[in-house]
């Protein structure tokens, strides 16, 4: 959460105190790579430290060549909206991408699509409350970007970043709790029988 969340704080208040867009995003990136360093040294996952890095640096790349510091943003914004598309697209289609994430962690695999219509359908629910959280944030992010708003954006991107995320875990766990049990899958008997 760190990742997403320091490098977006540090271009905002930067580009808020000295208007420059290279400054701010030079430093952002510098922080992103900072905190990279930091998980390598720790011997943390690489993910999150290289997909920060790769957006920060896009997102400042975008601004610096455009002159727009609200760019910066706009890598992030548009995996938001693909984010939205997605899941809605998922949740219409009765392939709730909480379903197809969270199936295998719980041992269910793909078992509650065609076994279990309760979970299918908890699934489902769950899936609508990101699908909420992505189109709050573009319909506060975007109106706030086309208008040129820097520093309101930067101060929306870091408000609606963990703390909504925060809230649609806890009302995906809320709606997954009082779903049916999952049905377990046994891999082992699974792969003797093929």
């Amino acid at each position: 959460m760190i990742d997403m969340t320091v490098p977006g704080f540090v271009f905002v208040v930067l580009y808020t105190i000295t208007q420059s867009v290279a400054t701010s995003s030079w430093s952002a990136v510098g922080v992103t790579v900072l905190l990279a360093v930091v998980r390598v040294a720790r011997r943390e996952t690489l993910k999150h430290a290289f997909g920060g890095v790769l957006g920060v640096g896009i997102g400042a790349f975008i601004a610096m060549q455009s002159g727009k510091p609200q760019d910066f943003y706009l890598p992030s914004m548009i995996y938001g909206l693909v984010l939205l598309v997605a899941y809605a697209i998922s949740a219409l289609v009765k392939w709730p991408l909480l379903g197809v994430m969270l199936g295998p962690v719980l041992g269910e695999n793909m078992t509650w699509r065609t076994q279990n219509p309760g979970r299918l359908s908890a699934y489902t629910k769950a899936t609508w409350v990101w699908v909420a959280l992505f189109a709050l944030r573009a319909a506060i992010l975007f109106p706030l970007y086309w208008a040129g708003q820097v520093t309101w954006l930067g101060v929306a991107k870091i408000g609606l970043g963990v703390p909504p995320w925060l809230v649609a875990i806890y009302l995906s766990w809320l709606i997954l709790s009082k779903a049916p049990a999952p049905i377990k899958v046994n891999l082992d008997s699974e792969e003797s029988e093929s």
